[in-house]
């Protein structure tokens, strides 16, 4: 590669990251679904015709945006897994805390896991990403008692997590953290279950209810 196509090179993924931080940057001010490929190009600080230059679609900037926020989370997971560090529940936790802290990650995958919509070219890297998390989550699940290699068993796992955020992370009339406590103590029952096969009989933190502090649903 010449020095002019690798300056090329460079140029073209500078803009990219620069399409993908303006698009994030929307999200943490407006909704998911009211965000237009003429609002990222705008705050990108090019124009309309300019963006599907880099990007052929909305899907298409957000998926990459998703990818390269998990494949940080996933980076960390893999160097824990690799050294043998880390516990269904940790990962779990770790997975939660993450969704948790980073709203517009959090939108983007409930807009593509409820809604199924999205472009072919970016449903490429949408599964890819899937895939590649997955394969962390089954390695941690083989090292439980009762983990086995079954795909099915790894879809299980990530459904009941992610299922436990969608469920309750903006559930009314709580505080942030009621709900975050709440979402502790339900994927510590998943990690169990799925650990041991069993409930645990006690959680950290549980409820008190003496000292006035209910789970969001009684």
């Amino acid at each position: 590669m010449s020095t002019f196509q690798k300056l090329r090179k460079e140029e073209r993924e500078t803009r990219k990251n620069l399409i993908i931080d303006a698009a994030m940057d929307l999200f943490s001010q407006k909704d998911f679904h009211k965000i237009g490929m003429r609002d990222i190009a705008k705050r990108a600080g090019i124009s309309a015709a300019a963006i599907y230059r880099y990007f052929p679609s909305r899907d298409d900037v957000f998926v990459e945006a998703l990818v390269r926020h998990m494949q940080v989370v996933e980076g960390l997971f893999e160097k824990k897994v690799k050294a043998g560090r880390t516990s269904l529940e940790e990962l779990a936790m770790g997975s939660v805390d993450y969704l948790l802290e980073n709203e517009s990650v959090f939108q983007m995958m409930g807009h593509f896991m409820v809604t199924g919509q999205i472009q072919p070219k970016a449903l490429e890297r949408y599964n890819a990403m899937q895939r590649h998390f997955l394969d962390i989550l089954e390695r941690v699940n083989n090292q439980t008692d009762i983990g086995n290699n079954n795909r099915l068993v790894t879809h299980a796992i990530y459904a009941s997590v992610t299922g436990v955020v969608m469920a309750f992370k903006n559930y009314p009339g709580r505080s942030p953290e009621e709900i975050k406590r709440h979402i502790y103590r339900l994927v510590r029952i998943v990690s169990s279950v799925f650990t041991t096969g069993c409930i645990p009989e006690m959680l950290e933190d549980a409820p008190d209810q003496d000292a006035g502090d209910p789970s969001p649903v009684a």
